[in-house]
């Protein structure tokens, strides 16, 4: 099966434009999008043909954040984990199939302030916390979306200049160091290796896409159980139309 995960910037906007038929040419069996800024009122038709399921969890806040996935597998659960995304942003939606449970996670930025780099990294902790317990229950585990923080200098372009901000601080990137060292894969190294310059966020300024200036802050984690089953891993970055592009997993489940 085909999993794909898109920070859109926007659900009302990407809709106006091709890039959805790109995606939609792909078949995607679960489709996971981040930051629809969107009610479900708000939300267009998408695509030529239904998904099986749609799950929607907007903001309280209108115009901001919200998570949206779209499935042709069907789900014994969804649930929005408030006790993790406790101020409402909508960044969580939770779904069971079989003995899986995948995340659809826009986390928190940090740059804002001192206070919102404290709420991403208690965000962190506890999503963490609650994913481990469910692997002590015996589950499989795949966590997509935005996480806000790129890994490693090979991941971003200009990893000295942004030593000292939010998005490469130490801090943050330990934290994808403890989720790797307790036994959970970074799905396109795992596939790619060392490749170099392959990036999933650009700014809007200075033409930094067209230059492709960076960041790989888009992921598909899994639990170590599912190495065997995992097919492909890989970032769509001619899919344009937003600020970051897809990535995705095809996985034998």
């Amino acid at each position: 099966m085909k999993l794909f995960s898109w920070n859109v910037n926007g659900i009302r906007a990407i809709a106006k434009k091709d890039a959805l038929l790109h995606v939609e040419a792909l078949e995607p069996d679960i489709l996971c999008f981040q930051e629809i800024k969107a009610e479900k009122e708000q939300i267009p038709p998408l695509f030529s043909t239904a998904f099986l399921e749609t799950h929607i969890n907007p903001a309280l806040k209108k115009g901001y954040s919200g998570t949206m996935t779209l499935s042709n597998r069907a789900f014994t659960k969804t649930d929005t984990a408030l006790h993790i995304d406790h101020t409402h942003e909508g960044r969580i939606l939770e779904h069971h199939f079989d003995d899986v449970a995948l995340f659809n996670v826009y986390f928190p930025n940090g740059q804002q302030s001192e206070e919102r780099l404290a709420h991403k990294l208690k965000f962190y902790k506890d999503f963490l916390a609650y994913c481990e317990a469910l692997r002590a229950q015996g589950k499989s585990i795949i966590i997509c979306g935005d996480v806000n923080t790129a890994h490693r200098e090979i991941d971003l372009t200009n990893p000295k200049a942004n030593a000292g901000t939010s998005g490469f601080l130490p801090i943050e990137r330990a934290w994808i160091d403890a989720l790797l060292g307790l036994g959970y894969i970074d799905t396109f190294r795992h596939v790619h290796g060392e490749v170099k310059e392959v990036y999933s966020w650009w700014s809007y300024r200075f033409g930094a896409r067209m230059k492709n200036i960076g960041w790989r802050i888009d992921y598909f984690f899994v639990s170590e159980d599912l190495k065997d089953a995992l097919e492909d891993a890989f970032i769509l970055d001619h899919i344009t139309g937003s600020d970051h592009c897809p990535v995705g997993i095809s996985i034998d489940l």
